[in-house]
């Protein structure tokens, strides 16, 4: 049985991690540290797990080999840094740091290290993005020239979100840092290294962060690709479309449609795959899986994904603030 420590129950997404732990039947959550007592106490206790308060207490235990940090973003470079120092296996909640320069740091430390890693990026796994990418990989749409993703939704906008989730000092940014990961990773799974990136980000309902966030990413392959997210927008389902020369796929929520040339000459016919491949587990149960069995990081959910994705999402607030793109 994997021992599991809990780095702060923080983020909104803990108590899921926490559930698939518990319902693994192949780790438990042996151990809790939060930097709010009064939340990590009686949460670690609804968990039959231990508190403890102080973190080099609770890094030092030794039958505790693998933790889930949750806490607060801005705080990931000390607690995951000491983490990392003690040799201890890393599973994160996105994203692994708010700047570059820390997020190289602390990828530098991980490989150097040799822990299992492994960055929560929870669509990849799934059957319609593993579907794009075989489309992609297999040449099917042509020379792929453009693609967009968006996930938003109304946190802001219908009163929903929890005020410290606009406490900048801890999340480092807003829409984009939050719900903007979504598309920066997928777009950069299909398409590899950013060659630049311009953002822009509005606030229509004046909170402390951005709620409304675009970025127009320039990949080393040619492909621009939109990255699109919001907290003020009601129902929209997560949106994904590849642009090819020779076919285009449109993923809506869970409709999948594609058309190609050869299957319509050269008119516009859109079809659903008769088939989409298996989709993979969710990044903590390939975390648990890999750290049960030995076989180090998850592919895809290590530290090149999540330096990528700290890269261009640093990069699209400092071009929303200056104007500029920002060159890689």
């Amino acid at each position: 049985m994997l021992n599991v420590g809990i780095i702060s129950a923080w983020h909104v997404h803990a108590n899921g991690y926490a559930k698939e732990i518990a319902e693994s039947g192949k780790a438990r959550i042996a151990a809790v540290w939060d930097e709010d007592p009064r939340r990590g106490k009686p949460w670690a206790e609804q968990r039959g797990a231990e508190f403890i308060e102080d973190y080099d207490a609770f890094l030092a235990r030794k039958d505790i080999t693998a933790v889930v940090c949750n806490s607060p973003t801005t705080m990931h470079p000390e607690l995951i840094g000491k983490a990392v120092a003690a040799r201890k296996d890393v599973f994160t909640e996105k994203l692994l740091a708010t700047t570059t320069a820390d997020c190289e740091t602390l990828c530098k430390a991980i490989e150097a290290a040799g822990i299992t890693f492994t960055i929560s990026l929870p669509l990849l796994p799934t059957p319609r993005v593993l579907y794009v990418k075989q489309l992609i990989d297999n040449g099917l749409l042509g020379k792929v020239t453009g693609a967009r993703f968006r996930r938003s939704h109304s946190g802001v906008s219908d009163h929903w979100l929890p005020d410290y989730w606009f406490d900048v000092s801890k999340t480092g940014g807003g829409a984009m840092m939050d719900l903007g990961a979504h598309p920066v990773y997928i777009l950069s799974f299909l398409f590899g290294e950013p060659k630049r990136v311009s953002g822009m980000m509005t606030s229509p309902y004046s909170t402390s962060s951005d709620e409304n966030a675009i970025a127009v990413v320039e990949f080393k392959n040619g492909v621009l690709g939109t990255c699109e997210t919001a907290f003020v927008t009601l129902g929209v389902p997560d949106l994904l479309e590849v642009y090819g020369t020779e076919g285009s796929v449109f993923v809506h929520g869970s409709s999948v449609l594609v058309s190609q040339r050869a299957l319509a000459g050269l008119g516009v016919k859109e079809v659903e795959p008769a088939s989409l491949p298996e989709g993979k587990k969710s990044p903590i149960m390939q975390f648990v899986d890999a750290c049960v069995d030995g076989t180090g990081t998850p592919k895809h959910l290590g530290t090149a994904a999540a330096l990528s994705m700290t890269k261009i999402i640093e990069a699209s607030y400092i071009s929303s603030k200056t104007g500029k793109y920002v060159e890689f």
